[in-house]
């Protein structure tokens, strides 16, 4: 299938869906500006030009480690043959969620839904026509709601795109267009919804400082359902498909470690302490899980690669991301110790005693590493760090493991569930995978038309 047939097929299409969701609210009669002009002057916080240079700064690191970050970082672990394939859907997943994301992605996730608020926001947001130039938003008084908005649209584009290492190599370019946009709304939004948006689990008492849950879990079970559905490669297990370009991949996970700070540090949605310990947080636990990684691999496998790594680099900066604003950096230390003996063991043990094909680990790593700094945030957590968060070890809250254990196993389940719904529809509709021969002869010269290398 062409480039240009796959976009017919995809892009209209999702765009149409999301504005007939978003109907409802465009034909509400917007309020008379002049007259609710005096109210909300009396009422608007007072906007804090250092938080909004922050969350300015924020919002391009985060956007970063999207575009370029995760698409070199998985452009060079891929067969060369594949490479482009790899790196545009990290691109085209950019531009499609941010257009979602304004029509009515944002809307469903922070937005009051009234009776079913526990479960999804509400549609008065669709294309984003309340927004003011001054407006603010409850979850960031002290920045304009624009920049909150864009904020959060970096962490919704680079969720489903870190799918993608899953079933790098094999799936259809308009199946993952269509993928990443329902999946975006119909798994993304619901459950940002419930942990940051006013709903179920964040009541719950859940703690998801930047996405442990929301984020890395939510796509690691995606990934997982994914190439369990979408099937192995032709030839795994037989033929070398080992990285083409490690160098990439070490320049995309530098980026994505810089840009994390902004992942973050920027949760704190401030320019204050909580964003510093944050910071300090992340780079700690990040460091200790690229040296745990590396050790373990040297002891198992007699050499410490360079992948190995930067993979571990990436599950301290994937298990630190929900504890980050929570722990402090004995906290971190520990946290990141773990987290690249844990996601070392479940990237290249647990895959090959199971079988199954995460091509670029997004479970191992993210999956595995998301769910493990979620529940060990119910350890960690200090209220002396964090007044919201109280853990066992600090604060001698056991009941908040329980709880973070709660909002795993929710998340793992309804992600699971409704990934795989939507894997089923894509696939008995339009088809999921290749042929067998665009698989072997390559992906960038079938689907798009272009080689890396002329």
């Amino acid at each position: 299938m062409t480039l240009s047939r796959s976009l017919k097929y995809a892009v209209p299409a999702l765009i149409a869906v999301s504005l007939l969701i978003a109907l409802p609210a465009l034909a509400q009669t917007a309020p008379d500006a002049a007259a609710a002009a005096p109210a909300a002057a009396a009422a608007a916080p007072k906007i804090d030009t250092g938080d909004t240079a922050w969350m300015l700064t924020s919002t391009a690191l985060v956007l970063m480690m999207t575009i370029p970050g995760l698409a070199l970082f998985y452009g060079g672990m891929v067969r060369e043959k594949n490479v482009l394939a790899v790196l545009g859907q990290s691109f085209a997943c950019t531009a499609l969620v941010t257009v979602l994301w304004m029509v009515i992605g944002y809307s469903l996730a922070f937005t009051d839904g009234g009776s079913h608020q526990s479960w999804l926001g509400g549609f008065s947001y669709a294309l984003l026509r309340p927004m003011g130039l001054n407006a603010t938003s409850a979850l960031a008084p002290t920045i304009p709601e624009s920049v909150y908005m864009c904020f959060q649209m970096t962490f919704a584009i680079i969720t489903p795109a870190l799918i993608a290492g899953a079933f790098a190599d094999r799936m259809k370019f308009s199946a993952f267009l269509w993928f990443m946009g329902l999946w975006l709304l119909l798994v993304y939004c619901p459950i940002a919804h419930w942990v940051w948006g006013g709903g179920m689990l964040g009541s719950s008492g859940v703690l998801d400082y930047a996405g442990g849950t929301v984020v890395h879990l939510n796509a690691g079970t995606a990934a997982l359902i994914s190439c369990l559905v979408i099937g192995k490669r032709v030839g795994y297990g037989t033929e070398n498909m080992a990285p083409h370009n490690l160098v990439l991949s070490l320049i995309g996970a530098s980026l994505l470690w810089v840009g994390w700070f902004g992942f973050n540090a920027g949760s704190a949605v401030t320019s204050n302490v909580n964003a510093g310990m944050a910071m300090a947080s992340t780079q700690i636990a990040t460091a200790a899980a690229s040296l745990a990684w590396m050790f373990v691999e040297w002891i198992v496998a007699k050499k410490p690669s360079i992948l190995g790594m930067i993979s571990g680099a990436v599950a301290g900066l994937v298990a630190i991301t929900p504890a980050s604003g929570f722990v402090n950096p004995t906290g971190a230390l520990l946290i990141g110790i773990l987290a690249g003996i844990i996601c070392y063991l479940s990237a290249v043990q647990m895959k090959k005693v199971f079988g199954y094909d995460d091509a670029l680990d997004a479970w191992g790593v993210h999956g595995v590493g998301g769910a493990l700094g979620a529940i060990l945030t119910g350890v960690f957590a200090s209220n002396a760090i964090n007044s919201a968060g109280k853990g066992w070890i600090y604060d001698g809250n056991f009941a908040q493991i329980g709880t973070q254990c709660y909002g795993v196993a929710v998340s793992f389940v309804y992600c699971a569930v409704a990934t795989y719904i939507i894997l089923k529809v894509i696939d008995l509709t339009i088809g999921l995978r290749v042929s067998k021969e665009f698989e072997v002869e390559g992906l960038d010269i079938n689907l798009h038309g272009e080689t890396v290398h002329h």
